[in-house]
């Protein structure tokens, strides 16, 4: 395709604009512009504490970004007439990509506007942000990578400046040993993700997703054993990025001593950036495996991955009294459920597209109900009030709203009925179904009802128990975390209605890998 086309239907005669090819990653340009932008600023004025300038470029570069790519999304741009690829085709923009992004983007906006209150006073705001925007910026190249080696750089490119933002509150010890031990961990998953990705490249030649399917589609006699090493290598990275059992040991502590606003983008956008390679490159590089060489069978190894994670995830926030980490192990259960999205996937399956959309849609509510409920705690946090359940008791009496949008987000993420949760794991559990995979829906439904219980807890220490004396310290509304918890239970709820359009906007966009 030489160029973009975005439509806007004006009355009955609908204005077509041509664009230049490379606009088509123009999300991606805004946001490494709006990174550098923030550098700039902070070099002119060096020691000005522009919490409040630095927080207004930040916003407005996520929201343009997010505009530009819901325009794309909505206009066809990479769907009508196939996907825009660039640069010998290691870019490629279709609707997986545009969709990933504009949960990135939506998530970063969010924690931007948090963000404000949180750092207020702190010396070095435009170094966060800019670590933020860069962070944001890696996570968009990885939904546009169309080769391996795009994928490992993008990948770098989002982790690097994830390390930092987690031990951004310097003189915190809980802060700086999260970073420490997530870095550590992050640079051997690097190392084994690079290895799988060379020997995959030995077998066949090729770092181009499209090229890699065609080698494996000749065949792998005599080097199976390197092609399934190869693959189960690059599976384990995207298990790590996503916190996936076994490869999670590094969330719930990088999620507790991080920066709450951290936390939240870590734990939704982060997330859904692993899932974005891992759709993308096990859908277009490995399903010929599935059927020429059974014993690589990758799919069975993300069924026994989805299992696993969502049992103890689940069962481990069940354990916990600290609310910030019983967020962190529930988030793990969550990347069991999106991991149905891959374990489903069965060679030349009819059902293919319809998992990993319903997998997608998921991780798009859980964007905004994940992060909604970690920004609730950044709240809680900035009054001082405590950590755990037991400190939460009767804090609806001095927050109500922020209070009521916490409920919601338990109920969704819980997935009860009428909430948008509800609807996401219900599509996804019956694409399993439809799929031959009704064990998989079996456990994820059992633990779903688990999960009932611990997220229940919070909404029971918020409304039902009474104050024990330490919310006096409470004397102001934050607005930007206010706003910021507000915005996201609005959007959760009304993606009830629009729920039906995003699971078909994101089964078309995955339905057109398996074209």
């Amino acid at each position: 395709m030489s160029a973009v086309s975005v439509t806007n239907a004006v009355a009955a005669a609908p204005l077509q604009i041509v664009l230049p090819e490379w606009t088509a990653i123009a999300p991606v340009l805004i946001l490494a512009l709006t990174g550098l932008l923030l550098l700039t600023i902070d070099a002119i004025w060096p020691g000005r504490n522009g919490n409040t300038t630095f927080a207004i470029v930040s916003a407005l570069g996520s929201l343009t970004a997010l505009a530009v790519t819901v325009w794309y999304l909505v206009s066809g741009t990479g769907q009508v007439g196939g996907s825009i690829t660039l640069f010998s085709e290691a870019i490629v923009v279709d609707g997986m990509a545009l969709f990933f992004t504009a949960i990135f983007t939506s998530v970063a906006a969010l924690v931007v506007v948090a963000s404000h209150d949180y750092l207020a006073g702190h010396e070095n705001a435009a170094s966060y942000y800019s670590l933020l925007m860069f962070a944001t910026l890696g996570m968009a190249l990885m939904a546009v990578s169309n080769s391996l080696a795009t994928v490992f750089v993008s990948l770098e490119m989002a982790s690097l400046p994830s390390y930092a933002l987690v031990g951004f509150l310097k003189k915190n010890r809980g802060s700086v040993e999260s970073s420490l031990k997530y870095f550590l961990i992050g640079a051997l998953s690097s190392a084994v993700f690079a290895f799988g990705i060379s020997l995959v490249y030995a077998v066949t030649g090729s770092l181009l997703l499209s090229e890699v399917a065609a080698g494996f589609d000749d065949g792998v006699a005599g080097f199976a054993g390197v092609a399934g090493i190869g693959v189960l290598m690059i599976a384990g990275g995207f298990a790590y990025k996503t916190a996936s059992v076994p490869f999670h040991f590094w969330a719930p502590e990088a999620y507790e001593g991080a920066p709450a606003p951290i936390s939240a983008f870590l734990s939704s956008a982060s997330k859904a950036a692993g899932f974005v390679v891992a759709f993308r490159v096990f859908s277009t590089s490995f399903m010929p495996l599935l059927d020429a060489t059974p014993a690589i069978d990758w799919a069975l190894a993300f069924a026994v991955l989805a299992v696993v994670t969502m049992v103890l995830g689940n069962f481990a926030a069940a354990t916990q009294e600290n609310v910030k980490r019983m967020l962190a192990y529930s988030s793990i259960g969550h990347a069991g459920y999106a991991l149905i999205g891959l374990a489903a996937l069965t060679a030349g399956g009819p059902h293919n597209g319809d998992v990993m959309g319903a997998a997608m849609a998921h991780l798009l509510i859980y964007g905004f109900m994940n992060t909604g409920a970690f920004l609730f705690i950044a709240m809680v946090e900035y009054w001082g009030v405590g950590r755990t359940f037991e400190d939460y008791a009767g804090l609806s009496t001095k927050a109500p709203f922020a209070s009521l949008a916490m409920a919601v987000f338990m109920f969704s993420l819980a997935g009860l009925p009428v909430f948008g949760g509800f609807f996401s794991k219900y599509a996804l559990f019956a694409s399993a179904v439809s799929a031959g995979f009704w064990w998989l829906a079996a456990v994820g439904a059992i633990t779903s009802a688990l999960s009932l219980y611990y997220y229940s807890r919070v909404v029971k220490a918020l409304w039902i128990e009474q104050p024990n004396g330490n919310l006096d310290v409470i004397d102001s509304k934050p607005t930007g975390l206010y706003a910021a918890v507000i915005f996201a239970a609005v959007a959760t709820v009304l993606l009830l209605p629009g729920f039906p359009i995003a699971l078909e906007t994101a089964e078309a966009a995955a339905s057109a890998l398996f074209a």
